[in-house]
Formats: structure tokens, sequence, C-alpha cells
């Protein structure tokens, strides 16, 4: 046994590793920059989890998904590894005891999300760390090429350059080929290494319902499948009504969106998990980094815009291998929706600029100004005084991010924050605030320190547990402690921001690049129209379409999809006949190419059953036909 099997042991209770983990263990151990391409299941986690335990000093995890960082770090330490994660709502203090545990405290992981990598505080403690290795997670969200691209990914190579010979792990589930060559360059390999995982999922039926009536059929197929099940629709209104459907009907269900408090997410999650709750309906914010492997059905309401998107959602069903369904449901007004988001998407460039100039209203900002500006953003407050509609403009200020103009933050979860506007001296001489206050008073001198000099950030629920109060009642408290002037209290609330990365400038010298907007809107809308002929072709076995997409070739059907099945129920060949007939018609024009008479002439049997199979060949892109001639695609 190697040490790598033997720490999978050691830790996990496994006797041995899953399809590729071993080769990409093996690779990254080996200091070689490597890319591993798994999808949804696969088993990412080991794959750097292993060779980081196996090697001195810590790995640098970087991934954008919270909910992921808190799961891996808890079940880490469960595990007896010391691993760490800085994201998002941390104080100063707390990122920097983390910081300087990571130098002294012989931890093994650090999560830390892609946008901390570019803090001052934390490049300077990064030159004392000795790191093994680091890994990217989701390193699609490098690639401008992909759909789901993210700026804050091309701070990793400069991390790269602090710490030069330290290799790199990048995994993603999903990746065309252009974007796989596209993390390798912008993540500086090395050399080109990759490592793939067949994308194909044996046990996974993928199903386009074509309905006018999808309420109707959600509830038919809720009611014939058993089993845990995830809806997926667009937008967080339709989160609340499908759920309150189903309720209606005796199906338990919960909603999830990223405008939750996040106390509220995560009862809701562990209740789904649990199996308290049958159906999760939600929308994209839900499903990343979470590991519940008995998912039955995963049901599309609304048309995700890129095949990448539904593949990695699709594939949240039957990660425990055994039979799960992906089921779209799909009526013909989807397709202009469908289309609606390209213009969504990409508003005409006279309108992002439209949006820059109000920005500077918004803030009465003057000209020159604003360079490193930090400010809260309210979307709504801004479309309703500039007569705007929230969508087009979300998508202007990401193209403005990704022009270099400004930093436009998703909603940021920021922890509650307080300040003693008294002395200390002065709080002890005052009298009648109440047994509860005062308990809550002492419990947060004992847990925050420098609350008289600055704000310092707190959490209602650790207060609740020291204190046996409700956080309903350490608001009211605080609140009231505020008007008497004894404190300041800043309630915990989501906030996007926008930080300004450029002074304010004249309209004419604001210039969006072509490849930030023209080549971006061009890929996008091919992935509109991948999706839209997923949807609408129903003679190509749906498991190929998928992995044609992504670079995978496949020769046989999966017999499991809406078009494989009906294509099974038209054909009175057999399966084995099928099969033979297809052999032989490859074999003869292995050759040369031949007029469909000419094939009929060398093959004995019927030439309706011949037709049938050419027809199939054709569809599926194995044969091309021109001028009458017919001949195999190469």
């Amino acid at each position: 046994m190697n040490k790598y099997q033997e720490i999978l042991k050691q830790y996990w209770g496994y006797d041995s590793f899953r399809d590729l983990q071993e080769e990409i263990i093996t690779s990254i151990g080996e200091r070689k920059d490597t890319l591993g391409l798994m999808p949804t299941g696969g088993g990412k986690s080991i794959t750097f989890q292993v060779p980081a335990l196996a090697q001195e000093g810590i790995c640098i995890v970087i991934t954008p998904l919270i909910a992921l960082m808190k799961d891996q770090v808890q079940n880490l330490r469960k595990r007896g590894i010391k691993a760490l994660a800085i994201y998002s709502g941390m104080s100063r203090q707390e990122i920097l005891t983390a910081l300087e545990n990571c130098i002294f405290g012989n931890y093994k992981f650090l999560y830390i999300s892609p946008e901390r990598l570019d803090t001052e505080i934390f490049r300077i403690k990064l030159r004392s760390m000795k790191v093994s290795m680091i890994t990217v997670d989701e390193s699609h969200c490098i690639s401008q090429w992909g759909y789901d691209f993210r700026p804050a990914y091309l701070k990793i190579a400069e991390i790269r350059d602090l710490l030069p010979g330290v290799p790199v792990l990048a995994l993603t589930a999903t990746a065309t080929p252009e974007v796989v060559k596209d993390i390798q360059s912008r993540l500086n390999f090395r050399e080109e290494n990759v490592f793939r995982m067949s994308f194909e999922r044996k046990n996974l039926a993928y199903i386009v319902r074509k309905t006018d009536n999808k309420t109707g059929e959600l509830l038919h197929i809720l009611r014939r499948i058993e089993g845990s099940a995830i809806i997926y629709v667009r937008n967080r209104r339709r989160t609340k009504e499908i759920t309150e459907l189903l309720m209606n009907e005796n199906i338990t269900a919960d909603f999830y969106h990223a405008g939750l408090d996040n106390a509220v997410k995560d009862i809701r999650q562990k209740r789904w998990q649990n199996g308290e709750v049958r159906v999760m309906v939600a929308t994209n914010a839900f499903g990343m980094g979470i590991d519940k492997p008995d998912v039955r059905i995963v049901i599309h309401l609304d048309l995700p815009d890129s095949p990448e998107a539904y593949f990695q959602e699709a594939g949240r069903a039957g990660r425990d291998g055994e039979k799960a369904y992906a089921v779209i449901l799909y009526a013909k007004s989807d397709k202009t929706t469908l289309h609606k988001r390209i213009a969504d998407t990409f508003p005409e460039k006279e309108y992002i600029l439209n949006v820059y100039e109000h920005l500077q209203y918004y803030y009465q900002m003057a000209m020159g100004d604003g360079f490193q500006c930090v400010r809260e953003f309210n979307l709504e407050e801004f479309c309703r005084k500039f007569k705007y509609f929230p969508v087009p403009v979300d998508s202007a200020l990401k193209i403005l991010t990704q022009a270099g103009y400004l930093e436009y933050t998703d909603e940021q979860d920021n922890s509650s924050r307080i300040f003693f506007t008294i002395r200390r001296d002065e709080l002890y001489k005052l009298h009648e605030m109440g047994k509860e206050a005062e308990a809550l008073i002492q419990a947060i001198l004992r847990s925050y320190t420098g609350v008289f000099t600055d704000y310092a950030y707190i959490s209602e629920e650790s207060l609740a547990v020291r204190t046996g109060l409700t956080r309903q009642q350490i608001y009211a408290i605080l609140v009231t402690l505020t008007k008497r002037r004894i404190v300041d209290y800043i309630p915990h609330k989501k906030t996007p921001y926008i930080i300004y990365t450029r002074e304010r400038m004249e309209l004419h010298d604001v210039h969006i690049p072509i490849s930030v907007y023209e080549d971006r809107k061009v890929r996008y809308e091919a992935r509109i129209k991948a999706m839209e002929e997923y949807v609408t072709t129903d003679n190509i076995c749906r498991s190929r379409m998928l992995l044609r997409y992504f670079g995978e070739k496949n020769e046989h059907s999966c017999k499991q999809c809406d078009v494989c099945l009906s294509h099974h129920a038209d054909n009175h060949l057999s399966e084995t006949s099928f099969e033979e007939l297809k052999r032989q018609i490859l074999f003869i024009l292995n050759k040369k190419k031949l007029t469909p008479a000419d094939i009929a002439n060398q093959v004995e049997t019927e030439k309706e059953d011949i037709g049938e199979v050419i027809q199939y060949l054709l569809e599926e892109g194995v044969l091309k036909i021109e001028d009458g001639m017919i001949y195999i695609s190469k």
C-alpha cells in the first residue's frame, strides 16, 4: 500500500481510489501543475486533500463557495485534520488570527475566496507561510470563454508569482475543450497536463418533456417518482410560488435563493438533507458543494442559459449511483424567454455608458474623484431613481467590472457590528438597564475586544448561546441601547458594493473592449443556441449531445433518455440486428463513398432497415452526405 492509500484508509476508511483520483494525486504529488476534469459527484476533494496530507506545509484552497468552505472545514476537523476558512463577513481580527494560525499553527488547509487573494494583509502573511500546493476549485471561472467568468480569479496567477515552484491543482466539473486550454494558460501551467474523467452518467436518465401545463406535469412526475428532489426556477419569486403549490398538494417542500438570511438557508438546507423535506425549490444559488447522494430527480421548470450550467445542476441527481432522472419541462414560449436573456445579459453599449454616468449622479461623484472609493449599492433604489429595470443594470455593472472601471460585488454578508459610544467607567455607573441588558453587555465585553475604540463584529447567535436569550431579544436590547446612546449597533445585512477601481472618467474616455463585450456575447449566444438545440432535438441521444458539447466522443447511446426510449419503441429492428447493420455499413463505407442504392446492393437485408440505420448515423454525425454520396465523417 502506497502512502496515498494509507492516508485514504486512515482518514476516510476507503481501501482504494475511484476512477482517475489516484492519477491526479500522483501528478500533483510529483509537483506537476495539474488540471482534473471530474463531473459533479466524482470525488474532487479527495484529489487535493490526500496529497496535501502527504506533504509538509499548508494547502491553499481557492473556492467561491462559502457553504462548501464551511462544510469541508467542518468535515476535515471531524477527522482530526486542522483546517481554516477565510471569507467575507469575518472581522479583520478574525482574519488576522486565522492567517497567524496558518503560519504558526501547523494547519494543513486554508480555504479562501478569490476576492481575498488581493488583500494586502493576505499577501503579507502569505510570504511567511510554508505552502505545499494551491488548489483552484471551480477553475472554469478563470476563463473569459467559460459560462461563469469571475474577474477575481485572474488574481490567482499573481499569487503563483509570490510562491515560485508551488504546484497548482485546478479542478472543474464542466469545461469545453476551449476552456480547458484557457484554464491552463491563465494559471500559468508550466506544461499542459489534463486528466479527464468521462462525463457520462450511466445511472442518470436525461428527459425533455414538452408541455404547456408545466405545473400539472411537475405534480404528475413527483407523484410517479419517489425520493428526494430539486426543482430549479429562474427567479426568487417563483421559488416561493412553486413551494406553496407543492405544499397545497401535500408534498413537503422548502424554497432557497441568494436573498435569504444565512441562518434560514442553513436550516432549510439541513431539513432537506436530513429528509425532513422532500423537495427543494431553488434558483441556481442552491446546490454548489452540497453533498446529498440520494437525490432521485432534478427538474428544471425554466431553461438554464448554458449546457455547462445545466450539466452541473442536473448532475446533482443520483450521486449514489442508483437510477435517477434529470428532467426539463419545455414550453414553446421558453425559446423566446431564452433569447431575451441575450439582450438582458449584453445590453447595448450606449445603455452601459448611461448606467455608468447615472452611477456618478447617484453617488454625486465629481470628475476625477472616486478612485478606490467603496460605496454601498441599492439596486432597487438606483433603478427607481433613474427608471431602469434591474436585470440589464446588473449585467451592465458586471460588464463595467470586467472592463476594469469598477468592481461590483454581489450581496456581501456583513456581520453585525457594535461600538460603545460611552467610556468604560461611564458604563459601570449606569443603573436600571435591566438584568437581561446587563447580562448581554457582560457577554459582549467578555467575548469581544476593542469595543470602546472601534466597531467590533459580533455574532448574535453566539451571544444567544452565552446569555440564554433569543436572537430577537438580543436585537431588541441592542436597539434600545442604541436609542439611549450607550452603543451604536449596526445589524447584520446583505449589501452589494461598488468599488471604484479607477477615478470617474468622461464618457468619451470609457471604452468597453471587444474581448469583454463582442467576443463574450458571441460565446453567450452560442451557449444559448446549444441549450435550445438540446431541448428541441428529438432524434439524437441526449447524453451523447451533452458529452459531444464537452468534447467527449461517445459511440453508444444511453438507452434511457426520452429520445432513446422513443427511438427504441419506433424501431422494429432488434438491438442486435441494428448494431450488426451499423457495423456492416461502416465497414463498406470505410473503403469509399457510396450512394444509398450501392449500400443496399452490398448488404443483404430489407431496404427499409438499411435506410433507418443510415438515417440514424447521419443524424448522429457519424456519416455525411454530399451530392448523393454517403461517406464517414472524419
